[in-house]
């Protein structure tokens, strides 16, 4: 990891079966954050950061060592095996509490109060970069709910209150959401 002000590098050692076909410019999400392959020496591959995804992300925090969520781009032809997200980051969410119990495990998160009005239960939400359905939704606080694969495969095992987690908000309930807002705001 090189930073620098407002600006940083990150070098990741992906596995084998992420770097066939890897060139620079490819695009990898990270955190659920579609960065930019900058250069390539075997396993080892980076990414520049920018002041924006500094700023919006929880990339920033990283610690060398840390788990990162990757994902390579859906090609054309590709099984879409849950939401459709496209590695935009709106803001991040800090974990309120993590509630484990024999075969249950679930996040609670909070978020910026002008962005609970794309939450709904049964919506879905990026979390890191998974895309997961959204369970109970309070005030300015939504939980998520972990089956065992989701927690193998992905960092957010690791996540403790207080974490910040990047949120990727689904593009079309923000749509609608927005939609709706201007008619009516039209209509007053």
């Amino acid at each position: 990891m090189k930073k620098k002000k407002d600006f940083q590098t990150h070098v990741l050692r992906l596995p084998d079966e992420l770097i066939h076909g890897l060139e620079l410019g490819s695009s990898v999400a990270h955190n659920g954050c579609c960065l930019t392959v900058t250069r390539i020496d075997g396993n080892l591959v980076s990414f520049d950061l920018m002041q924006e995804t500094l700023r919006v992300t929880n990339l920033g925090l990283l610690r060398e060592g840390d788990r990162v969520n990757i994902e390579r781009a859906a090609k054309f032809g590709d099984e879409i095996g849950g939401h459709n997200m496209s590695g935009h980051i709106m803001t991040t969410a800090t974990v309120d509490e993590v509630i484990e119990s024999e075969n249950n495990y679930q996040i609670w998160f909070s978020m910026p109060s002008s962005l609970m009005k794309y939450v709904f239960t049964k919506g879905y939400i990026g979390i890191d970069g998974a895309s997961l359905t959204i369970g109970d939704v309070e005030a300015q606080r939504f939980n998520v709910n972990l089956i065992p694969e989701t927690l193998t495969r992905t960092n957010l095992a690791t996540r403790r209150p207080g974490d910040a987690i990047n949120i990727e908000i689904d593009p079309q309930t923000q749509a609608v959401v927005d939609t709706v807002e201007r008619v009516m705001a039209a209509r007053s």
